[in-house]
């Protein structure tokens, strides 16, 4: 399985991004794509995550009302549509996905099997 994210940049604060993270081999039915930022000199950070199959979807509470993760089955990628973005959401985001992720485990970066590379996003006037 592997994993390549795109679509950071720098944008103003109140500005919007769209990631994308494409996913390609085969995938166990149960497989689940989350979305991690890491910013310079900090622990890799849970942003949000989605189930494959159903659509599940998880948020960090610091992103719920402003981001949102959706998949297109057909082009086997998963978005992250954020808005409304703050100086602190920026970071070098990253996608990783991994089966057998259950509830308690979706929001850790070290339950998933693969990494794709990351994608730096700058929040700056």
């Amino acid at each position: 399985v592997q994993l390549q994210a795109f679509g950071g940049g720098l944008v103003q604060p109140g500005g919007y991004l769209r990631l994308s993270c494409e996913v390609s081999g085969r995938t166990a039915s149960n497989f689940a794509v989350g979305w991690f930022r890491q910013a310079p000199g900090k622990e890799r950070q849970f942003v949000s995550a989605i189930r494959w199959i159903g659509g599940t979807t998880f948020y960090h509470d610091s992103v719920k009302a402003r981001f949102t993760i959706s998949r297109d089955s057909a082009k086997n990628t998963v978005y992250l549509q954020m808005n409304s973005l703050k100086p602190e959401d920026t970071a070098v985001y990253y996608c990783g996905g991994g089966g057998g992720l259950i509830v308690s485990s979706i929001r850790t970066p070290t339950q998933y099997s693969y990494w794709g590379q990351g994608t730096e996003v700058t929040v700056s006037s």
